[in-house]
């Protein structure tokens, strides 16, 4: 065996590479379920985000959207404005400073959420019911970690 394979072959044993490969797998095998779900509800996962962030947390400028779902800002009108057309969301604009607008959830928005939130809840347990509620937590509190640590490397 080559030295390029015995390398290769001591990475594949890494469990740094190998932590990173399963994360991603299982991130997929979860985020496509999890997709799948809300498309039988008629909305994509972005809609759904803009309306779940709206419906949880308020009104919310436009700016700030994109931060709060991992959107790119230069998506964020789109959405808006699909959202809006549909009558799901309303745009607000700042009296006190102009530049800033704020995405409203529309009581029809709201109707929406609260007729299918529960059993879109229901899907996630479902779906992460291969854990138990203790692996469920340790899971939480390595990935917070983990993320935590990659997010200081970036500064």
């Amino acid at each position: 065996m080559d030295e390029q394979k015995k390398l290769y072959q001591s990475k594949k044993q890494d469990p740094s590479l190998k932590l990173f490969v399963v994360l991603s797998k299982a991130h997929r095998s979860v985020s496509d379920q999890v997709a799948d779900d809300i498309r039988k509800k008629g909305l994509n996962t972005t809609d759904f985000a803009v309306l779940e962030l709206l419906y949880h947390e308020g009104d919310q400028a436009l700016q700030k959207i994109g931060d709060k779902i991992l959107l790119a800002s230069g998506s964020i009108t789109y959405v808006v404005n699909k959202l809006e057309k549909k009558g799901y969301i309303n745009r607000i604009l700042d009296t006190s400073d102009r530049r800033i607008t704020y995405a409203s959830i529309t009581e029809k928005g709201e109707t929406l959420l609260n007729d299918i939130f529960p059993s879109h809840w229901k899907q996630i347990e479902t779906i992460t019911d291969g854990l138990t509620e203790a692996e469920k937590l340790d899971a939480i509190r390595l990935l917070k970690k983990l993320g935590t640590y990659a997010e200081s490397l970036k500064k």
